[in-house]
């Protein structure tokens, strides 16, 4: 018979065996979610991958945004974040917006107008009695209407005198009237054509290929080449008008400043297939606003700091590195964009199964700094600084704790906001700091839309009268001018400037079309 004690001793080892069978079956349990947990991440991942490979963008990606963000919480076994559990009381109040009507909109008061009568024949003017109707009224409706192309030949008449005495006495006297200069001297392009090429193809991404072929079918022959050239000489006579740009624009307080790849053909030292760069920059109040283009072969930190070479003030870019230099050595404030913070948590929250998760919770922050941006968007420097004091800085403070807590459990560079947040945070600094990148990266959307269609730049020269034609057109609707207008006026003054105020009345602020 088994004594009490033998029981007893039996009873332990099986309590013992019990209890490696569940740590075995809990490690086990573990190791599988473990697993699912990474099967979901490398799932993630590749969504994210696909999306910025295969979706549509407006420019190319940078070596620095192509980083994947992996968020805290795809990291196996991490828990989730007390502040994620936060209910939303930190309501930021929006001034109320007045509905618009739905509908069609109307014309445009400005456009000339055609009237078609249509009226009854003689004999429906009677009713079905035989009395004779009598007008009340009409019912107007309008349809816009387009003549495709009105071209026509101007003809510089010059009128020439002479004097019949001075002709008598052998002295003989003749004068001719002065024409005013021309764009292009000896030229059959008037500054109407040239302003419409270059809109065209700056503005409208319309190939020179295609223009020729189009003025061909209204008899006009003028070849490719014929019209590079026209657009290169333009670009050159236009350069004391950017030369007055880049001064308006370094005596801001703030530069937006943005870099473009460019393919050169014909370039010394490169071969035809290397990369080259589009640098724009913009600065200036709505009205006063420039969007400046420079050419440059390299991307490297020299080119900003020759296009900031002096300038004192802040910078607003995106998070390349090649910025860095110029600030440093010039003391330049250093601001960040929250459109490319936010972009990085847009993107894993499109591939991310958690819908309410991480990147949704920093979304939702950013967008509530984005609201009082908004709501203090025509307030005065001091009074938007205060709001951001006031209002801003609590979300500022809610993120930054967030991104205390999370930061270490994801890789030290994966993480565009952690790296960024200094320059992020600078615009805390005056009230008149922009908070995103924007303005630029606007200017710079029909250069990027425009390269798909004429891929390449033939020469350098090409390249940076590009560049200045850019310029004058992303200028101008920056400050709402419509472009033809504008650079048909701009065409047809310059040439007979003779002086730097003469120049000055071209610029945005002071022209009238």
């Amino acid at each position: 018979m088994k004594t009490r004690a033998y029981l007893e001793q039996e009873n332990a080892k099986i309590q013992v065996e019990l209890a490696q069978v569940r740590a075995s079956l809990l490690n086990k349990e573990m190791q599988l979610k473990s697993k699912n947990a990474f099967i979901d991440q490398l799932k993630e991942a590749l969504i994210l991958e696909r999306n910025r490979q295969f979706a549509k963008a407006t420019e190319s990606s940078r070596s620095l945004q192509r980083e994947l963000f992996d968020e805290a919480e795809l990291i196996a076994g991490q828990p989730e974040s007390t502040l994620e559990r936060e209910d939303d009381e930190d309501v930021i109040t929006v001034p109320t917006h007045q509905r618009k009507k739905s509908g069609r909109k109307p014309l445009p008061e400005d456009l000339p107008r055609v009237d078609v009568i249509h009226d009854l024949a003689a004999a429906d003017k009677v009713c079905p009695q035989g009395h004779a109707l009598k007008e009340i009224g009409d019912k107007t409706s309008e349809q816009l209407d387009i003549i495709p192309m009105k071209i026509q030949v101007i003809r510089h008449i010059r009128k020439q005198y002479a004097c019949d005495c001075c002709a008598q006495q052998g002295n003989a006297f003749l004068t001719t009237a002065t024409k005013p200069k021309q764009p292009i001297e000896k030229s059959q392009a008037s500054a109407g054509l040239l302003a419409y090429i270059a809109v065209s193809k700056y503005a409208d991404s319309l190939p020179l290929y295609r223009q020729s072929t189009i003025l061909s079918r209204f008899g006009i022959e003028m070849n490719r080449t014929t019209l590079a050239n026209w657009m290169i000489r333009c670009g050159e006579l236009v350069q004391p008008l950017i030369n007055r740009f880049e001064e308006t624009l370094l005596s801001q307080p703030f530069i937006h400043m943005d870099e473009t790849p460019v393919q050169v053909l014909n370039e010394a030292g490169k071969v035809a297939e290397s990369k080259s760069y589009m640098w724009v920059r913009s600065a200036g109040p709505p009205g006063k606003r420039i969007a400046l283009f420079d050419y440059d072969a390299s991307r490297a930190g020299a080119v900003p700091k020759r296009l900031l070479a002096e300038y004192q003030g802040a910078l607003m870019a995106d998070g390349y590195e090649g910025y860095a230099p110029v600030c440093r050595e010039q003391g330049l404030t250093r601001l960040g964009c929250w459109v490319h913070a936010r972009r990085k948590f847009v993107e894993v929250s499109r591939a991310s199964k958690k819908k309410n998760g991480q990147a949704a919770f920093a979304i939702k922050l950013i967008a509530k700094l984005y609201a009082i941006e908004k709501a203090n968007k025509d307030a005065s420097h001091d009074a938007r600084y205060q709001a951001r004091r006031e209002q801003a800085k609590p979300i500022m403070d809610k993120l930054k704790q967030w991104l205390d807590e999370t930061q270490p459990k994801v890789p030290p560079k994966s993480t565009y906001l952690d790296h960024q947040w200094p320059r992020l945070a600078a615009y805390f600094e005056d009230g008149c700091y922009p908070i995103d990148n924007n303005p630029v990266e606007n200017a710079i959307r029909p250069f990027a839309i425009g390269r798909k269609n004429w891929l390449f730049s033939v020469s350098v020269k090409g390249a940076k009268a590009s560049a200045n034609l850019y310029s004058l057109i992303e200028t101008a609707k920056a400050n709402g001018l419509e472009p033809y207008a504008y650079l048909k006026r701009v065409l047809s003054e310059l040439p007979n400037a003779t002086n730097f105020d003469e120049v000055d009345t071209l610029l945005p602020q002071n022209i009238t079309l």
